[in-house]
């Protein structure tokens, strides 16, 4: 096991320093990872190649439309879990149940659900943690110092616009791939907070 590991994190170190980009942080074993800003289809390669270089799997919430064709195994090797949006409940309900019985377990979504500019983030990273008292880990990928990494890993306090406070103050300098189609760091359920 350790071997495919090694292999995996040479080969993201490789990439990685090709298209000069750097991997920084480090990741707990178990816990939410909430990746942003995500503005590009590159975020998926960059956030595989951190996995890599950190020698883990990321449970990665894909949509399930991606899971055709050639690109189905190919994702499904990654650790992406195929997410229909338009009914999300079983697929989170088989997370939450693996969380609570799994040694390590790394869940990752892009927060803000789409590479589009939008009024807010989905809130699905908030609710699982809640659900499984699991710590979050915002994760983060920064143009223009072309890094990808891990940042600050906290226990979620129940209050919402103070914990999305928090989220904000650190991604207010993170700017994405493509900067004009990040959504800031907002829940809806803010606004009835």
């Amino acid at each position: 096991m350790a071997r495919p590991f090694l292999v995996r994190r040479s080969l993201s170190r490789l990439l990685l320093g090709a298209v000069r980009w750097r991997a920084v942080g480090e990741v707990p074993r178990r816990g939410v990872l909430v990746g942003a800003p995500h503005t590009s289809n590159w975020d998926w390669v960059l956030t595989l190649l951190l996995a890599w270089e950190s020698k883990i799997v990321i449970r990665l919430l894909v949509k399930k439309e991606l899971f055709v064709g050639p690109l189905g195994p190919l994702l499904r090797a990654t650790g992406a879990v195929p997410l229909d949006r338009k009914d999300p409940g079983g697929t989170i309900r088989r997370l939450v149940a693996d969380a609570r019985t799994e040694d390590s377990f790394l869940l990752g979504l892009a927060a803000e659900g789409t590479r589009s500019k939008a009024e807010h983030w989905k809130s699905g990273f908030y609710r699982i943690a809640q659900q499984t008292g699991l710590p979050v880990t915002l994760a983060y990928i920064d143009r223009p110092t072309r890094r990808v990494g891990w940042g600050p890993t906290f226990e979620l306090s129940g209050d919402v616009r103070a914990d999305m406070d928090r989220i904000r103050e650190f991604y207010a300098d993170k700017t994405g791939i493509h900067p004009e189609l990040t959504t800031p760091p907002r829940l809806k359920e803010e606004d009835r907070a």
